[in-house]
């Protein structure tokens, strides 16, 4: 068996209108003077405030960044970077979604250690502690409170920088599913199908191991099952909770092994087209699971195994348990109201040797289980084609 070597740094605090327990939490980590990353879109939604006022209630200062954009660049974590040195935070919340998170970690990658945050693209190049910091997620789908990594896209070349360190992990996620209710129904579908392709890839790369599989099946039982009742109905809490527990346990999947090529195909597509990140990879993802299924199809048919004898799943059994998954996952990305085609999203047939060449480079692409050329990733881009479809 693989060896492996692992730490849990993130406490797990899951409870409806758990929000209200943000400022004891705090309080707990030795906070005093308190800095909040977020968002207008949370701010609009009320929850803004519902942390603030936890936060002073328990005594502590709190001062909030609130000028993340989607997709963070390093010019959003410097301009909350010059926040934090006026104010002189001693904990960081980050309260949103991803890109509040993960720009929440840029922040206390250079406000704690210094320079820039291209210093920091790699692993371990934090060269001193960092602040404590609490995750408060409103959407259900990166699952970066979970990971010690932070996502930040070059705002020149758009390039998607990993900036990742062990003292760069959450000490608490606080996840209340009724944070999630008021996400747009868009919100909703990208950022789940998002957390299905974390657990989807996770379960099949090269770095799987024992306690990652662990993490990737449960994340799949719960996000597989809780997600189509959410498009049914927003307003479904336990269903709500299943995604944000399955967005989690997908975050310790990728924590504790990797991504693939779905992944690798998606970020050409957002830095040249603007595609949204959970657009791009769901885009991809039916393809990849074909492609790998030569090689990893007894991993795809456990994950098949949970949905097969589902309403959803009958529709899509073909006999074969890679091609039901792939059915199965394309489904879910319509009924979500996401294209599933390249030529849906504009995406030029001319345009498909430079996607290939960049998806090339991409980091998650050296752990996909099945080896790709630049001539294999330019066949995936062609076969996610709807007229290429058989």
């Amino acid at each position: 068996m693989d060896a492996i070597d692992f730490q849990h740094r993130t406490r797990l605090v899951f409870q409806p209108h758990g929000i209200d327990r943000l400022g004891e939490l705090a309080a707990g980590l030795g906070g005093t003077r308190v800095l909040v990353v977020s968002d207008r879109g949370v701010v609009a939604a009320g929850h803004h405030q519902r942390a603030v006022d936890s936060l002073t209630a328990a005594g502590l200062v709190v001062e909030s960044f609130l000028d993340v954009h989607e997709n963070p660049t390093s010019d959003d974590v410097e301009a909350g970077t010059e926040h934090a040195q006026q104010f002189q935070p001693d904990l960081l919340v980050g309260l949103g979604g991803g890109s509040s998170m993960d720009c929440a970690k840029g922040i206390n990658f250079v406000y704690s250690c210094g320079g820039q945050m291209e210093d920091y693209w790699g692993v371990g190049k934090a060269t001193g502690p960092m602040l404590p910091m609490i995750a408060v997620p409103t959407t259900a789908g990166t699952g970066s409170e979970a990971q010690s990594f932070a996502l930040i896209s070059h705002p020149q070349t758009h390039a998607k920088m990993a900036c990742g360190d062990q003292r760069a992990a959450c000490r608490i996620a606080l996840l209340d599913p009724h944070l999630t209710v008021t996400q747009p129904s868009r919100v909703t579908a990208l950022t789940g199908v998002d957390a299905i392709s974390h657990a989807v890839e996770s379960h099949v790369c090269r770095r799987r191991n024992a306690l990652s599989e662990c993490y990737s099946r449960q994340a799949w039982r719960l996000l597989s099952q809780g997600f189509p009742r959410v498009l049914e109905d927003g307003q479904d809490i336990e269903a709500r909770g299943m995604m944000q527990l399955g967005a989690f346990f997908s975050g310790l999947a990728i924590e504790t092994s990797m991504l693939g090529a779905a992944h690798a195909l998606a970020n050409p597509l957002t830095a040249h087209y603007g595609i949204t990140h959970g657009q791009a990879v769901g885009v991809m993802l039916p393809e990849v699971i074909r492609f790998n299924g030569h090689v990893v199809g007894d991993y795809y048919a456990e994950l098949w195994r949970e949905v097969a004898h589902t309403p959803l799943g009958m529709q899509c059994d073909s006999g074969e348990a890679v091609e039901s998954l792939a059915r199965y996952v394309r489904r879910l990305i319509e009924l979500s109201g996401l294209e599933t085609s390249l030529d849906g999203l504009g995406v030029a047939v001319d345009d498909l040797e430079q996607l290939a060449s960049d998806a090339a480079r991409q980091w998650t692409g050296n752990f996909n289980p099945r080896p790709l050329t630049t001539d294999q990733f330019r066949d995936l881009y062609s076969r996610t084609f709807e007229q290429c479809r058989t």
